[in-house]
């Protein structure tokens, strides 16, 4: 199974008139997942809590099955799925030090059918060699808490040409000329393929490694390209996904920015925290920079023409104070609200249907429609159901909220290729 960990998304124990009274849900605790790659401090700062020594990657705030939050009452401890059902979405915190490895997420097509067959072939869902832990496509977006530097999307064929050609080595020089004799995004994802099905030796990585160091030495680099491999090839060395990440765009979000990445789209986060709101899956398909199981033919089929490149999510305002994020087909939406002492009527989040709010700055007080109202510090979660109505942030603080956009609701967002 995966190292999941209880902890509390709070400080304390809330006391009994710190609930909503006759609401259906109260502050959550989350499960934390400890990865390698994740920080040692800032989760746990995050969560006002002392660090363990430990790595601590993503704090899961939902309902999936491998981590589901939990919710404390007057009758005890539950999931919350015995209040909220089965949410479609989730929303984490990520914290990473190093880099993520290489990976894709398959559509809704891929991810039903490997399900099935994962599940008919008998392979235990904690399996080293599982990768479909649920029927479910995983669309994601990150939300940027702090700078947050990611690798996403494959460059354009020039761009990508550029990059290699510097590059006077057999590997670099194969790809090319692949790429040359067959350019656009089929040439690439053909080039991926070739890496991945027949990957050079570590000692040739190291090579074409020496020789971005070189170019970065002269300052040479093109887009950031050369500065991303010679930062990743500590942490994996002589790992395929080293040459794989010089044909991803390299984007650096600024807090308050957010991307989305569609099911599709070949991607890796290098470093930084943000919140992440997704489908309800943790279906991965990976290609390198890790020490899990590997599925290249699963990434190389995976991969959609449709999400080649990187698009950044542009918000709307919804009242004042607060910003709206729905990127995709409505499958999620993400809303953070700024309050401030100045706001006398508080600051509106959107819908009224299920939502889990995560404070992620300063003190804050979240008041139903009843008037009823529960404090939120940084790290503490909330989940308020349709019986709460529209919900108002009052204090000083921000506050996330994950949701699902209802029809009337909906705001399709403009996306900025990159």
């Amino acid at each position: 199974m995966y190292p999941l960990r209880a902890i509390s998304c709070r400080r304390m124990r809330p006391r009994a008139a710190d609930r909503w009274k006759g609401a259906p849900v109260h502050l959550l605790d989350c499960p934390s997942q400890d990865y390698a790659w994740g920080t040692a401090h800032a989760i746990p700062s995050f969560l006002g809590r002392p660090p363990t020594g430990q790595p601590m990657a993503e704090v899961w705030m939902g309902t999936h099955p491998l981590g589901p939050a939990m919710v404390e009452d007057e009758a005890g401890r539950k999931p919350l799925t015995d209040l909220s059902g089965d949410l479609p979405y989730m929303m984490k915190i990520l914290s990473a030090a190093r880099p993520l490895s290489i990976q894709v997420h398959p559509n809704s097509e891929l991810a039903a059918k490997g399900f099935e067959a994962e599940e008919a072939a008998g392979v235990p869902l904690d399996a080293p060699h599982r990768v479909y832990k649920d029927p479910n496509p995983k669309p994601e977006m990150v939300y940027a808490l702090t700078t947050f530097d990611t690798l996403v999307g494959f460059r354009p064929t020039a761009e990508i040409l550029r990059i290699l050609a510097p590059l006077d080595h057999p590997v670099a020089q194969g790809m090319v000329e692949q790429l040359t004799a067959s350019p656009g995004f089929h040439g690439i994802v053909r080039v991926l393929e070739k890496l991945l099905m027949e990957p050079p030796t570590v000692h040739e990585v190291h090579e074409v490694v020496a020789l971005c160091h070189q170019r970065l030495s002269l300052g040479l680099d093109v887009k950031r390209a050369y500065a991303s491999a010679t930062v990743i090839a500590p942490h994996y060395p002589g790992d395929v996904g080293v040459l794989v990440s010089l044909m991803l765009n390299r984007l650096t979000l600024q807090p308050g920015e957010a991307a989305y990445l569609g099911a599709g789209i070949i991607h890796a986060h290098l470093s930084g925290m943000c919140v992440e709101v997704m489908v309800n899956s943790d279906n991965v398909l990976r290609a390198g920079l890790t020490p899990k199981h590997l599925d290249p033919a699963g990434v190389v089929a995976s991969i959609d023409a449709e999400m080649s490149r990187l698009a950044r999510v542009t918000p709307d305002l919804f009242g004042t104070g607060t910003e709206v994020f729905e990127p995709g087909d409505g499958e999620f939406g993400l809303a953070v609200s700024q309050a401030s002492p100045a706001d006398r009527d508080g600051v509106p989040l959107p819908e009224r249907g299920p939502r889990i709010l995560v404070c992620t700055g300063g003190d804050v007080e979240v008041r139903n429609e009843h008037g009823q109202s529960i404090p939120l510090a940084r790290g503490q979660v909330l989940y308020a159901g349709e019986d709460d109505g529209a919900v108002r942030v009052h204090g000083t603080g921000e506050v996330a909220q994950a949701y699902l956009p209802t029809e009337e609701g909906r705001r399709r967002r403009m996306l900025d290729l990159v």
